[in-house]
């Protein structure tokens, strides 16, 4: 115990040796804050990005608004016809996509501080799909409502994310092991959606294909507010358990040392994890590789150690609303889904993830 504890200890300075940025402290010092300068203003940044491109996609259409009128509008100063086009058809898309993006984004660091894999995404895991097996048992074989398919989808997800923990369960969950795991289960229950598609009637398949692929397209407040109070409870206790991910992230010898309770702080983590990505499944359906993608880019923009969840989060709702209006902007606002766009972007990013891990004799 005594030489695990020199261990963490040495573990301790690394990180503190890397920091760059400043402590901020009460006048009488009895506080004091640690602020990555970088890692802030990337943050910073990323959410002026996002807030931009959400005006002008709330102003993309085809009744384009000026971005101007867009926000005389969202602070009450419109006429009739631009608050009933921003507030009650747009503006909820636009949150819904800011919503799932973040939630993709802080979904897929957790996935990848826990697994210590960069592969260690949702995508990968096959948490999506199983997300998508259980609204396609709603839509298939119950023809189900809207809110029939969203339940499905959440209860979809957190079964296949405790099958994958527990199959993945030995003395510990280990990254690779959990990343194989993860990837047997995507193949099978990637089967499975497949025979519920062929079992479907045509009008059935028709409406599950739709959802599969993944779209903004016609979501409304109903979509934003379970989403909204998920992301308001979940946010903050991920948040408040970042001190253990990121003790975590050096063993489960050196985190058990510094006073971790390893599997009990992984495995809360894993059920938030799992909650995040399926209820932005259900509201968006299966948006592919933004939780692989997000935290990477965040982590490579932030140049800071650790699973840097807030800048993926600005990162994963910045990508996702860019990605929207790129579809809106080249094909028409209901021709491309933004799960295409984010698909073949996040499938070339793979590409090159896998070449990069290849070079380094990861993999």
């Amino acid at each position: 115990m005594k030489a695990l504890r020199n261990q963490a200890e040495h573990e301790q300075v690394v990180p503190a040796r890397r920091f760059r940025g400043r402590t901020l402290r009460t006048g009488g010092g009895g506080l004091s804050v640690r602020v990555d300068v970088r890692a802030f203003t990337v943050v910073a940044l990323l959410l002026v990005a996002a807030l931009t491109a959400s005006v002008v996609l709330i102003g993309t259409g085809d009744f384009p608004i000026p971005a101007a009128d867009v926000l005389r509008t969202l602070l009450g100063n419109g006429d009739a016809g631009q608050e009933f086009i921003v507030n009650e058809l747009r503006l909820p898309r636009v949150l819904v996509g800011l919503l799932v993006g973040a939630a993709l984004g802080l979904g897929g660091a957790l996935f990848q501080a826990i697994s210590r894999n960069p592969l260690g995404s949702p995508d990968v895991l096959g948490l999506g799909q199983g997300s998508t097996a259980g609204a396609l048992v709603m839509i298939v074989l119950f023809s189900g409502s809207a809110t029939q398919v969203t339940v499905g989808a959440l209860v979809g997800g957190l079964v296949t994310g405790l099958a994958i923990y527990a199959l993945a369960w030995k003395r510990g969950v280990h990254g690779y092991r959990l990343v194989l795991v993860g990837i047997g289960v995507s193949a099978i229950v990637t089967a499975v959606n497949g025979y519920l598609i062929t079992k479907a009637d045509l009008v059935d398949a028709a409406r599950a294909i739709v959802w599969m692929t993944g779209s903004l397209n016609g979501r409304d407040w109903s979509q934003v507010w379970p989403l909204l109070g998920l992301c308001a409870v979940l946010v903050p206790l991920v948040l408040g358990n970042a001190r253990a991910l990121r003790m975590l992230e050096m063993g489960d010898d050196v985190a058990y040392a510094l006073g971790v309770r390893v599997e009990r702080t992984r495995l809360l983590l894993m059920v938030a994890a799992v909650l995040l990505t399926a209820s932005a499944t259900a509201a968006a359906g299966p948006v592919g590789f933004v939780a692989l993608t997000a935290p990477q880019l965040a982590r490579r923009l932030t140049r800071s150690p650790g699973p840097n969840l807030v800048p993926a989060m600005c990162m994963g709702a910045t990508l996702l609303v860019v990605a929207d209006w790129a579809s809106q902007r080249a094909f028409g606002a209901d021709q491309l889904p933004v799960g295409v766009v984010t698909g073949v972007l996040g499938g070339v990013y793979l590409l090159w993830l896998l070449v990069t891990e290849r070079k380094a004799g990861r993999i």
